[in-house]
């Protein structure tokens, strides 16, 4: 337990962030996730949801809730499966 008043302050704040980049990062996963469950039963329609989830893998490596290459990677992932569905 901190005993300091910044260190408390810097506590609260650590919990508020870690509830943010949680959510962000659950709701990246439950997208990719069901990209992926698409493309196993070859469902054409992934490629419609692949821009928003893209756009969500991005806005989680700008934020800092994965690293930019693991955005890159997760992407490059996404998109050589999709390219296997033609």
């Amino acid at each position: 337990m901190p005993n300091k008043k910044s260190a408390k302050k810097e506590l609260r704040k650590n919990v508020k962030r870690n509830a943010a980049n949680k959510k962000v990062a659950g709701q990246l996963k439950t997208l990719i996730k069901a990209d992926l469950k698409k493309i196993q039963a070859n469902d054409k329609s992934v490629k419609e949801n692949l821009n928003q989830t893209i756009k969500a893998i991005d806005k989680a490596a700008k934020k800092g809730v994965i690293k930019k290459n693991t955005a890159s990677r997760e992407k490059s992932k996404l998109m050589k499966k999709i390219n296997t569905l033609k």
